[in-house]
């Protein structure tokens, strides 16, 4: 593959401004992170209280686990922001993939210091995407309990749809089946629903003193029955695990816990992450040519001004080097082979609007991914496909559907991030969340709606004055009018406000992007080659 000649001149005045505003999104997504983690200091009182009890940090917990000196790769961080009253940091649950013995295992687990651990709706949404990563990427799951079951005051949004509460353990109960393993150590309260966590779990361990289940607590009993009750003597550690059968091992302390939890973990016959299967192409990794972190200064400072993908990708990939398809030809989207930590992999990343010739450029692509087995890269920065008379003429619409068919249909691993804007269609021929990627992380830098709030002030203040009466409408009313459309798009399409809601799996800083993705691939690369689809290549 041939190194990408850069044409990025870093001493010049654009790139002295693009690079500035970059690292103030990046300066802000770090504060941001540091109070999800922190929780700022409402939360003190509860993390003194949680310390008091002789118990460690959430993520303490984790690190106390996986192998050392390993990376963890943390999900969805910021899920909650701006909600719940910004009292519910992280949605109150870390979720992400550390690795045991070698192992990669999704580790899910509760922090009490947010509400008791007490489950809001975007807790069980966070939970159950954990499950769903942990099944497409053939990955065991380790439960850190900790928690005081449902949000009460939000029942409604958390037991009885299909995704809710009953949905994780539909997974968990599947996941099991499926050979994966199902671990959990039980640090805190498991009550109700909560109890069933450890109940479907292969092996649990409870740690004395501290880890409890019970179907109904000791509030519920007296109510219920009239019977007062201990909660050691109801659910502990030593019932369940000498009288009940709940659980396997009693320890008397959390490290104790890790250190058999680890011993556990040894024994599970699993892939390591050295493990790369013969169909996956795998190169002695090495860095790229070009600095990462010249990223921020690639990255436009005005969302209104493109930036040139190819000079995206020759700070992502190995050498920088990249075999680009069809250069010459629709031209506004960038395909190519290339690889990220010595994993063969194809890059489809846009430069602007998608055009005919782009649709069907990508859709070749993809198949032609799809037939030699090797994972696709989306790298989303686009306002969609193109409209007008000329567009539709040329079948834009019959073209685009064949580029997301394509997307729908590849049985390849596929990964997405969002670079710039995601907007429209584009974002579905781009593999966005609909589409199910294996993975899809976003820059602080990004935005994902129908449109942007500029196209958006048009198109719906023009459909609302359609509906008013032309001379009963002032200037001042019109002028109001596109504000609350501005201000509406302007706060729905923040990558803060979709990573919240967990429209991706983490917001994360462009400089790390590489290292995420090398690690995402890998899990790939220790599975088994995925079915292969029909194979056909159709020249479009």
């Amino acid at each position: 593959m041939r190194q990408i000649q850069s044409r990025i001149d870093t001493g010049s005045a654009p790139f002295a401004t693009n690079a500035e505003a970059s690292r103030e999104l990046a300066e802000t997504l770090s504060e941001r992170m540091r109070w999800a983690i922190d929780g700022g200091p409402k939360r003190q009182r509860s993390i003194d209280r949680h310390l008091g009890r002789g118990k460690i940090m959430v993520r303490d917990r984790i690190d106390m686990v996986i192998d050392a000196d390993m990376p963890f790769l943390e999900l969805s961080t910021l899920s909650g922001w701006g909600q719940y009253d910004d009292e519910v940091p992280g949605a109150g649950i870390v979720t992400g993939i550390g690795t045991v013995w070698g192992v990669p295992y999704m580790f899910i687990a509760n922090d009490a210091t947010v509400k008791g651990g007490s489950l809001v709706p975007m807790a069980i949404k966070k939970h159950v995407r954990a499950q769903d990563i942990a099944a497409e990427n053939g990955l065991g799951v380790i439960y850190l309990v900790d928690s005081g079951g449902a949000f009460l005051p939000l029942q409604d949004e958390i037991f009885p749809d299909k995704d809710h509460f009953g949905g994780s353990f539909y997974r968990q109960a599947r996941l099991s089946a499926q050979g994966l393993p199902q671990l959990s150590v039980v640090l805190g309260g498991c009550t109700a629903g909560g109890a069933y966590v450890p109940a479907l779990s292969d092996e649990v361990i409870m740690v004395e003193g501290i880890g409890r289940i019970f179907l109904g607590g000791p509030p519920i009993v007296k109510a219920a029955l009239g019977e007062i009750i201990e909660p050691d003597d109801l659910g502990g550690a030593i019932l369940h695990t000498e009288v009940s059968g709940v659980s396997d091992n009693a320890v008397s302390s959390e490290k104790e816990a890790y250190g058999l939890l680890r011993e556990r973990c040894e024994a599970m016959n699993r892939r390591r992450v050295t493990d790369v299967q013969d169909w996956v192409d795998v190169a002695e990794p090495e860095p790229p040519a070009y600095d990462p972190a010249e990223l921020y200064g690639i990255i436009s400072a005005d969302d209104r001004i493109p930036f040139d993908a190819t000079e995206i990708i020759a700070r992502l990939v190995d050498g920088s080097r990249f075999s680009p398809f069809k250069p010459d030809w629709g031209t506004s989207i960038v395909c190519g082979y290339a690889r990220i930590w010595g994993q063969l992999v194809g890059i489809i990343a846009n430069n602007g609007i998608i055009f005919s010739e782009s649709a069907l450029k990508a859709t070749h692509f993809i198949e032609l991914c799809e037939q030699r087995r090797i994972p696709l890269l989306f790298l989303q920065n686009t306002t969609g496909y193109m409209v007008g008379r000329d567009s539709e003429a040329a079948g834009i619409a019959k073209n685009g559907a064949k580029m997301v068919a394509a997307v729908a249909n590849a049985t390849v691993p596929r990964y997405t991030v969002l670079v710039g804007g995601s907007y429209g269609a584009g974002n579905y021929g781009m593999c966005g969340r609909g589409f199910q990627p294996r993975f899809l992380f976003a820059w602080p830098n990004s935005r994902i709606a129908t449109m942007s709030a500029e196209t958006a002030q048009t198109v719906l203040v023009d459909i609302r004055l359609g509906g008013m009466k032309g001379d009963e409408t002032t200037p001042e009313q019109v002028a109001e009018l596109r504000r609350e459309v501005a201000d509406q798009y302007e706060t729905h399409s923040d990558p803060y406000y979709a990573t919240s809601r967990l429209w991706d799996d983490g917001l994360i800083d462009p400089v790390h992007t590489r290292d995420a993705l090398g690690l995402c691939l890998r899990l790939a690369a220790i599975q088994d080659e995925p079915a292969p689809g029909p194979g056909l290549v159709y020249r479009m």
